[in-house]
């Protein structure tokens, strides 16, 4: 019945699971239940502070740790940290006391100890989150794999590291709806410390690994509801996650906000894998459905249909590829409005992926 006995397919629906009972309010514990074996209390963290932090990591007072997880100072593999652990099947998260940000840097050394039984497949989860509620309900967060890194099967590899945002965007519906995007190989050990760091800017986050000057993995279009959150160290039931080194520089928050209005006529470029296309969508919101018509490159008067969530839209329309064989196809875009523009991801099923931008024809 632990998850260290199922396989890493099922390991991530066990997070996906896990998210989705805090998102609907099965998890109301929170952060103001206390802690049982390491006396840490989760709380709403300190007022905001925009000047960089350090930390250690070489005692808990820094931390404040979601209810039924466990921290722990250690000396691993060379050097004093802290250890995630957890008896529930809930991921843990130990909150930076006092910091919460929009845009900056984190940086951290990161290892895990899988502790699954010898023959039984455990990639391995460690991560962090930021732009967090201090409910763990609401969160971005990139976490490592180490161990689908090393193995034979180049999909798995492809499977390293991983984006996810809560509530509503596990790996699942990411991996399924957008292949590839949100997830890519790294270079990456079990039980070895890896250097990451994480930049986020505006819509846009970016993570390194191991000093690399180039990111093993950007999001551009980051799902979160928040532009602004606490940052968290992420560990998974059934492991031990270990953490050291940790800094946050907060840098100055990018002019966007939520709430951006679809109603409107769009001007949109689609530049894909396969080409450059261009129409109009013509979109009128009412609460959080949208609707609408699409003219230009496949097709005419082609209907929109699609959701909006605080300026977040995911429209879909059909239409006629245009090839020497016309076929229908599907099309889905998904991103943000900010103001009078927005961009995101768009493909045509099974024809091409690649990128969307619009603006607002006044």
């Amino acid at each position: 019945m632990r998850t260290c006995t199922l396989s890493s397919t099922r390991l991530d629906k066990t997070i996906d699971v896990s998210r989705f009972l805090r998102a609907t309010g099965a998890v109301l514990v929170g952060v103001s239940a206390s802690l049982s074996a390491n006396a840490q209390v989760s709380r709403t963290p300190e007022p905001t502070t925009q000047e960089a932090r350090s930390f250690t990591l070489t005692d808990l007072n820094d931390l404040i740790v979601t209810a039924g997880g466990k921290a722990e100072t250690v000396e691993y593999q060379g050097r004093k940290a802290v250890r995630l652990t957890t008896q529930s099947d809930k991921d843990i998260f130990a909150f930076l006391k006092g910091v919460q940000i929009q845009d900056g840097t984190i940086e951290s050394d990161i290892a895990l100890k899988i502790t699954t039984p010898p023959g039984v497949r455990m990639p391995g989860f460690v991560g962090i989150a930021f732009r967090a509620r201090t409910d763990a309900s609401h969160y971005d967060l990139f976490y490592l794999r180490p161990g689908n890194s090393r193995t034979e099967d180049q999909a798995m590899r492809n499977h390293s590291v991983q984006y996810v945002a809560a509530p509503g965007f596990d790996w699942y519906k990411l991996r399924r709806e957008w292949p590839w995007i949100y997830e890519s190989y790294a270079d990456l050990q079990p039980e070895i410390w890896t250097k990451v760091k994480i930049e986020v800017h505006g819509r846009t986050a970016k993570l390194y690994v191991n000093g690399s000057e180039n990111p093993s993995l950007i999001v551009n279009g980051l799902k979160g509801e928040d532009l602004q959150g606490g940052v968290a160290l992420w560990g998974y039931p059934g492991e031990e996650a270990y953490f050291s080194n940790v800094k946050v520089i907060p840098a100055k928050a990018e002019a966007v906000t939520n709430e951006g209005e679809a109603s409107g006529t769009w001007e949109v470029k689609f530049a894909s894998d396969y080409g450059r296309y261009e129409g109009s969508m013509n979109l009128h919101r009412e609460g959080n459905a949208v609707k609408g018509t699409w003219a230009g490159a496949f097709g005419q008067d082609q209907p929109v249909s699609g959701t909006w969530r605080n300026g977040y839209i995911e429209l879909t329309f059909s239409g006629t590829w245009p090839s020497e064989k016309p076929a229908p196809m599907t099309a889905t875009l998904a991103g943000w409005i900010d103001g009078d523009s927005a961009k995101g991801r768009m493909k045509v099923e099974g024809r091409a992926d690649g990128q969307w931008t619009a603006l607002r024809k006044k």
